[in-house]
């Protein structure tokens, strides 16, 4: 590929959207939902996958920064993972009791996370944290929870901002917000309501979408362990999003803190369905109470493919190749802005980085960047944190900055525009 071929097209994708929003609420909703992009320059359905590659209802190729947005992370159809999950479904998958294979994943996952005595799997990352809040108040007898502005915890009600269809003030009775890195702010919110406060739920570090991602700041987290130690509150961290990418006993690890209760997803099972909570021996006894369950969630295909999954993460160079990748994607990405005139941010973790050009406050010149990387064959969210997965090696990175140097090109005119003001 070149990034010098014609841009893409997207026709197909474009017919199906028609029909699917005839019978579809808003034809594809949710986090996938095209306005959410950049609507005719980015493909709306996808055919088929493998490795870090992935290919539309157009027959247009894409290099995959997203990767579902995050759940894979070995790569598209890994064999390993495919051939646990086949061999699992021929035996059986959704039944009357659980397989075995799910003592199996919970021995796996208490020996590779440190923070993790026990064990509960459900489906999506929401119904970890969800259940994770449960088990703070069934532990504590209290009903409030603290939770820091802008952090994506799912789609209950709880988590969901007001504004949002169905949404009521009510749904938010017991919240408290508190800022991103404030320890001030939140050791006061915790002196103002002593005793009546179950848990503190946050990200590992700070990835908004719209937004630079931002690290804790020194000592914040050993900060909120104290804090939550001797308050008596419970601290969940939500690792759906970063969680094996960063660390493989959890993104607390690679921060050195150990919470009460970790909520993981994701790259959990590379694409197949399943996320967990893992929790400290004391609060074992409160999740026993909590009754929280789905006729999917024991299903044993996803548990077979989170086994083999955090296998190859923990036996192979995984994570230091999601790691390298994303290291020279960046350096090229910030090497290319200095050579074309322009100053670009890229914030977060290597494996999980996100672009936007500094100057550019209403993201619209990360849009175009975006638009026309992705329509060259390198798929780059404008608003989201992307996901490297230990498929991308350096010929692939290096074949998306031909594609991110029409990008620069394309910013070009604009970006003279937005320096000025």
């Amino acid at each position: 590929m070149s990034g010098e071929r014609e841009p893409y097209r997207f026709d197909r994708s474009q017919e199906l959207f028609a029909r699917a929003a005839a019978v579809i609420p808003r034809g594809i909703y949710g986090h996938l939902s095209p306005v959410l992009t950049v609507p005719g320059s980015f493909p709306y359905f996808a055919a088929r996958a493998s490795g870090c590659r992935y290919t539309d209802v157009d027959g247009n190729e894409f290099i995959d920064y997203m990767c579902g947005y995050g759940p894979i992370v070995l790569g598209y159809r890994h064999p390993a993972v495919e051939q646990a999950v086949a061999d699992q479904v021929a035996a059986l998958d959704c039944a009357n009791h659980p397989a075995p294979v799910m003592v199996e994943l919970a021995e796996l996952m208490v020996e590779l996370i440190p923070a993790a005595d026990w064990v509960v799997f459900v489906k999506n990352g929401g119904d970890a944290t969800t259940f994770s809040l449960l088990v703070a108040r069934a532990h504590t007898g209290r009903k409030k929870i603290i939770r820091v502005r802008g952090h994506y915890h799912g789609v209950a009600p709880w988590c969901t901002s007001l504004g949002h269809g169905g949404i009521t003030p009510e749904d938010h009775l017991n919240l408290l917000l508190v800022e991103w890195n404030d320890l001030d702010g939140l050791q006061a919110v915790a002196r103002r309501h002593r005793g009546e406060i179950a848990g503190f739920i946050a990200t590992p570090y700070h990835h908004a979408t719209f937004a630079d991602q931002v690290m804790p700041a020194p000592g914040y987290w050993q900060g909120v362990v104290e804090l939550c130690r001797t308050e008596g509150i419970v601290l969940i961290v939500d690792d759906v999003r970063a969680g094996f990418r960063l660390h493989l006993g959890g993104s607390a690890e690679h921060f050195g803190f150990r919470p009460d209760l970790t909520c993981f997803g994701k790259a959990m099972g590379n694409g197949h369905p399943i996320s967990a909570c893992v929790g400290r021996r004391e609060l074992m006894a409160a999740a026993s109470r909590v009754f929280y369950t789905g006729s999917y969630w024991f299903a044993a295909a996803p548990m077979a493919a989170a086994v083999t999954t955090l296998k190859e993460l923990r036996d192979t160079d995984a994570l230091a190749r999601m790691r390298a990748a994303g290291r020279e994607l960046a350096a090229g990405l910030r090497e290319m802005g200095v050579r074309h005139g322009m100053e670009v941010t890229v914030s977060g973790p290597e494996a999980m980085p996100y672009l936007r050009f500094t100057a550019d406050r209403d993201l619209y010149l990360t849009q175009i960047f975006c638009a026309e990387v992705t329509r060259r064959g390198s798929f780059f969210h404008p608003h989201h944190n992307w996901f490297l997965c230990a498929a991308h090696d350096r010929g692939d990175v290096a074949e998306t900055l031909t594609h991110a140097e029409e990008g620069f090109k394309a910013v070009r005119g604009s970006y003279a525009r937005h320096a000025r003001q």
